[in-house]
């Protein structure tokens, strides 16, 4: 089978042709038909992501696919299921090996592409707000990095949760996606001031950053008391700073959010978030962005586009 992988930290991803993978105790097979990429992905291909793979490594952290083997002790599918796999990596292939307990049967109406770039997205954004920020109807949510793979979620989960969301984004055009998932007000972040269109709209109750750098440093001038800052990633490149004092202030939380780590402490947390927007998806209230469908031989075009922002939402590969 080919699969995009990774030998040295140092070198690009290349599609090479491998072994096809045995499933192991508790294990399935899936034939994949589609790999949503991520931030995450150039991170391990560069060597700096928190949780590694060993190397040689096959890149793509999400799937969506066929279960075409199940190993022993496997019960909870069977051969013809069609599921979405939290993979972490591996999902750049053909066929992928995976843990059971990370995959999620899917709704017969739901595609493969739409699955593909659903649980990291939505789920990330959906845990952070609703769990770690408690955000709350009519509380002033700030997204940085909104025309992003999860910044426009969190638009499109703010405004469905009650909040008035204010998207920040680089342009007119990625402004305008921001809109169109729900955005009430648009900040162009090549604008400058920052902290003054904050303020005239009355400040951020939450700040929800997957950007970090002086974006951050910009916005955090402009919350409100008793705040909350979603620490999401830093694509900019930059990590932030916090002065404790400018937090005593105003009682401003600072939160740390890895969505992958709950796989490992709490399970459940993730099990019933997915549940609740597999529901909303179901009944058309929520629906993936993907501005970018690509087949595997160009997948490394689409790691690209994710590191230079040319992208919106989601880049999809596909094997078919």
């Amino acid at each position: 089978m080919r699969a995009l992988q990774i030998t040295d930290h140092a070198d690009q991803p290349k599609v090479v042709d491998v072994p096809r993978p045995d499933p192991g105790e508790n294990q399935i097979r899936v034939r994949i038909h589609a790999c949503g990429l991520n931030f995450a992905d150039l991170l391990i291909a560069n060597g700096t992501y928190q949780d590694l793979p060993p190397l040689p490594a096959t890149l793509g952290m999400e799937i969506a696919g066929v279960v075409d083997a199940v190993g022993p002790g496997c019960e909870s599918f069977s051969a013809g299921d069609r599921v979405a796999v939290f993979a972490g990596h591996g999902g750049l292939a053909e066929y992928g090996v995976f843990d059971a307990g990370r995959a999620k049967r899917l709704p017969d109406a739901m595609p493969f592409d739409h699955a593909a770039a659903f649980m990291v997205a939505y789920g990330t954004s959906h845990l952070a707000l609703e769990h770690r920020a408690r955000l709350q109807k009519g509380e002033r949510l700030v997204v940085l990095g909104a025309s992003g793979g999860v910044g426009l979620t969190a638009v499109e989960l703010g405004r469905l949760m009650g909040a008035e969301v204010v998207a920040v984004a680089r342009g007119a055009d990625k402004l305008e996606v921001a809109r169109q998932a729900g955005a009430h007000h648009l900040i162009d972040s090549d604008a400058g001031d920052l902290r003054g269109a904050l303020k005239d709209l009355g400040g951020a109750d939450v700040i929800y950053d997957p950007v970090g750098g002086q974006l951050l440093q910009d916005a955090m001038r402009a919350v409100n008391p008793e705040a909350r800052v979603l620490v999401i990633g830093f694509a900019s490149g930059e990590v932030p700073q916090f002065k404790a004092n400018h937090l005593l202030v105003k009682n401003v939380s600072v939160l740390g959010y890895y969505w992958g780590g709950y796989m490992t402490f709490r399970p459940d947390l993730l099990t019933g978030s997915l549940e609740t927007l597999l529901g909303w998806y179901g009944e058309g209230r929520i629906k993936p962005h993907i501005s970018h469908h690509l087949p595997l031989e160009r997948a490394t075009e689409g790691l690209a586009l994710l590191r230079d922002r040319k992208s919106t939402g989601k880049v999809v590969v596909t094997m078919d």
